[in-house]
């Protein structure tokens, strides 16, 4: 009888002592969860949805896999335990040996942020969709933010950035969208790339009162979704009133043949916007049909078309992932239209392997390293990336520098919008002066670049501001 009795209260000690254990075990976790994130992003965890998790990252986990390395490998798991001084030596040990990494570079800044002096934005980019082109805009945002936080930070507090993945898809710019207005310590954002990624998430950073910065969509129904919608570059209506005019007025061609992507906001948009000045300005479009998306698209065919109908230029509107597309059609053109082209085709891919079949193509863009003299931005880059970057890092930086600038005036999501709308804000950016227009938008005009020949180029060609 003893016996049954000590062996019960031996099985219910061992049952006591592991719930204890347990429940233990939890609240270490819980705690030490907390002052990770607590010290990250100022009291206020940032919390993810099941459709954002490893989509989003302060220096916790590596997102730009193709950038991995065992010192940086080394750094997001310090960082991810809150060993903030061993994450700083590994993230800067492994930007010794890959210093053109902007994601290590930006957790290198973020492990160096105090619970009580910091002020955290956000960038979405589309890792998964196009790795160069995020890599482009993580530059320009990673050298403002290494920029203001080694001049002492924003009145004294150092600038955070957390990271997201987007992948260029709509529906993940929604929910990203949705976990940036939840996590209250993120006062804005800097995003996102594509339009249709840009235009689906707006209504959520409207609805919930979160700046939103695109540096790089350019759909002209971007303006006028809400008073928390900006954007660094300029919009469709910019570019294309600009090349319409140079078509017409210099060019001199007056039966222009377009070629655009039926299945991008940001072309349609474009084309759009370029048929309003072509008319405007006395000219005609082609009534030829050219869709680059479409599956039986056909260059030679169309080019024969487009010639037999009259026309004397040529518009190449591609979507960013189908510039190859547009170049077959420039090849099959072989000089006998004068060729344009909207500001998608402004990339090394365009000059590496059009080559002489895009010599003269004539552009409008946002940025060139050239365009303003005197201007350090271009110099500063190359120091810290190791060579020229694109107008991509530009306008990021310059989304990112107008939040810094802003936050100098106001440490709340509502009072930033207002001063980023003032009629008396501006900042010095890579691209000049910036000021938003009432819409938005980014006020300025866009540059005329030309592909020429070029020595200095490893291509042999290079764009060249007008």
């Amino acid at each position: 009888m003893n016996s049954q009795k000590e062996t019960k209260l031996l099985i219910l000690s061992l049952l006591f002592t592991t719930a204890v254990l347990g429940f233990g075990l939890w609240l270490w976790n819980q705690l030490s969860g907390k002052s990770l994130n607590s010290l990250l992003s100022g009291n206020n965890a940032q919390s993810t949805s099941d459709s954002t998790s490893g989509r989003i990252s302060i220096g916790e986990k590596i997102l730009v896999t193709a950038d991995t390395s065992p010192d940086k490998e080394a750094g997001v798991q310090a960082f991810a335990r809150g060993d903030f001084v061993t994450a700083a030596a590994k993230l800067k040990a492994s930007l010794l040996k890959n210093r053109n990494d902007p994601e290590t570079l930006i957790y290198l800044n973020n492990s160096q942020v105090k619970n009580s002096k910091s002020l955290k934005i956000a960038v979405s980019i589309p890792i998964g969709g196009n790795l160069d082109v995020a890599k482009e805009v993580l530059r320009g945002v990673a050298q403002a933010q290494d920029e203001v936080n080694r001049s002492g930070g924003i009145n004294g507090k150092l600038l955070q950035v957390a990271i997201a993945n987007d992948d260029n898809q709509p529906n993940q710019s929604q929910q990203i969208a949705t976990d940036f207005v939840k996590d209250a310590s993120i006062l804005a954002v800097v995003g996102h790339n594509s339009s249709n990624a840009s235009i689906a998430a707006a209504p959520i950073y409207q609805q919930g009162g979160l700046v939103m910065i695109s540096p790089s969509s350019t759909a002209q129904n971007l303006s006028g979704i809400g008073s928390y919608i900006f954007r660094t570059v300029p919009s469709n209506g910019a570019f294309a009133e600009r090349l319409a005019s140079y078509t017409i007025k210099t060019a001199r061609k007056n039966n222009i043949a377009i070629c655009a992507d039926s299945k991008s906001i940001d072309t349609q948009s474009f084309k759009d916007e370029f048929i309003k000045g072509i008319v405007a300005g006395g000219g005609k479009v082609n009534s030829t049909n050219c869709d680059i998306a479409s599956a039986n698209f056909d260059p030679n065919t169309v080019i024969s078309q487009f010639i037999s109908s009259g026309a004397n230029g040529l518009v190449l509107a591609p979507n960013v992932d189908r510039i190859n597309k547009a170049l077959e059609l420039a090849a099959a053109n072989n000089g006998k239209l004068t060729l344009f082209a909207s500001p998608t085709l402004y990339t090394f891919q365009t000059l590496q392997v059009g080559k002489a079949d895009v010599n003269g193509l004539v552009l409008p863009v946002s940025w060139h390293p050239q365009a303003i003299p005197g201007n350090p931005f271009p110099q500063n880059a190359v120091k810290l990336w190791g060579g020229n970057v694109n107008w991509r890092t530009a306008t990021a930086y310059d989304a990112t520098i107008a939040i810094a600038k802003g936050l100098q005036q106001a440490n709340t999501r509502d009072d930033l919008q207002k001063v980023l709308h003032s009629s008396s804000f501006s900042a010095n950016g890579a691209t000049g002066k910036i000021q938003f227009l009432p819409s938005g938008d980014r006020s300025g005009t866009a540059i005329l670049v030309k592909v020429q020949p070029s020595s200095k180029s490893a291509t042999g060609y290079d764009f060249v501001p007008l």
